[in-house]
């Protein structure tokens, strides 16, 4: 028995060995009448999620297809691509990249080699442009599934608030407001479907993300536009599809609670790792990371409080 035991265990142990690395499945799913989402993974950037672990839009018109941000890879790309032909055989005339972070816009090169405008706020050029190497650094861990990712600035810069695109018959309004989560950030509302894409503006279900080039003040000057628009469907940058009131308290409320109690931190003249522990993350501790990452985000929050 211990020797047969032994010898199961060993070819079981083989299989295993040989069994190909889990990889991902983009599929997109309807959300409104010709309007798509695919939803990424809630975790960081892992070889197993190759990155893709934000949301990407489709949006099919008689005209061809927009998609909404290209993800962080060529190879991503081709699969995002490879998705939307199971959708529809129009092909994809718009790429429209919804922030700076590298999922949004890295892979935009594999779409304009193959005639597609690519288009993104001016405001997130320079942010693209400064941290492309620090995009390129972090997607290392994708190992061999980053080959084949040749960077490739939008060939289409909007500027001002609004910018109203038409394909097809189908309107979509760009609205900026100064960023967010990086400088570049940008809502995509469609008026006809009552579908809003948040990009990194909105997330649910896990903690949001502030980085060196955020800013919550502009932050929340772009979230009062889905207070004002009140969309049927919002669709987040990331977690799953969800209603305004869901991304009020997972993402508005957070940056309010942060920003409050780190005005009083600083006015108070109290160090930032006090302010950082007396803040109250009881009510976000449902979010994914929440233990991690809130803290940071104090920490953050208070030195911007400071700037101000």
């Amino acid at each position: 028995m211990t020797t047969l035991a032994t010898r199961l265990a060993g070819s079981l142990l083989a299989t295993l060995i040989t069994l190909p690395a889990w990889a991902v499945e983009v599929v997109f799913q309807p959300v409104a009448p010709d309007v798509y989402a695919y939803i990424g993974d809630l975790e960081g950037r892992t070889y197993e999620n190759e990155g893709l672990n934000a949301n990407i839009g489709l949006v099919v018109t008689p005209a061809g297809a927009v998609m909404i941000d290209s993800g962080a890879t060529a190879q991503v790309a081709a699969k995002i691509e490879a998705a939307a032909k199971k959708v529809t055989p129009q092909p994809i005339k718009w790429v429209i990249n919804t922030g700076g972070q590298d999922h949004r816009w890295l892979a935009d090169g594999y779409f304009s080699a193959k005639g597609a405008e690519t288009i993104a706020h001016a405001n997130a050029q320079a942010d693209m442009k400064a941290r492309t190497a620090e995009h390129l650094q972090g997607l290392k861990v994708l190992k061999e599934r980053l080959d084949g990712t040749v960077p490739a600035l939008p060939t289409r810069w909007v500027t001002g608030p609004d910018t109203r695109l038409e394909l097809g018959g189908t309107v979509l309004e760009l609205k900026h407001r100064g960023g967010g989560h990086t400088p570049g950030d940008m809502l995509v509302w469609l008026p006809q479907k009552n579908v809003l894409f948040t990009g990194d503006v909105v997330y649910v279900e896990r903690t949001l993300g502030l980085l060196e080039p955020s800013n919550s003040k502009n932050w929340l000057a772009s979230f009062a536009v889905i207070d004002e628009l009140q969309p049927k469907v919002l669709v987040p940058g990331h977690g799953k599809v969800t209603d305004v009131a869901t991304a009020r308290a997972h993402t508005r409320d957070l940056l309010l609670a942060l920003r409050a109690h780190m005005k009083k931190a600083v006015d108070d003249g109290v160090d930032v790792s006090a302010a950082v522990k007396s803040f109250d993350a009881k009510p976000f501790a449902h979010l994914k990371h929440a233990d991690v990452w809130i803290p940071q985000l104090a920490n953050r929050t208070y030195l911007e409080m400071e700037r101000e």
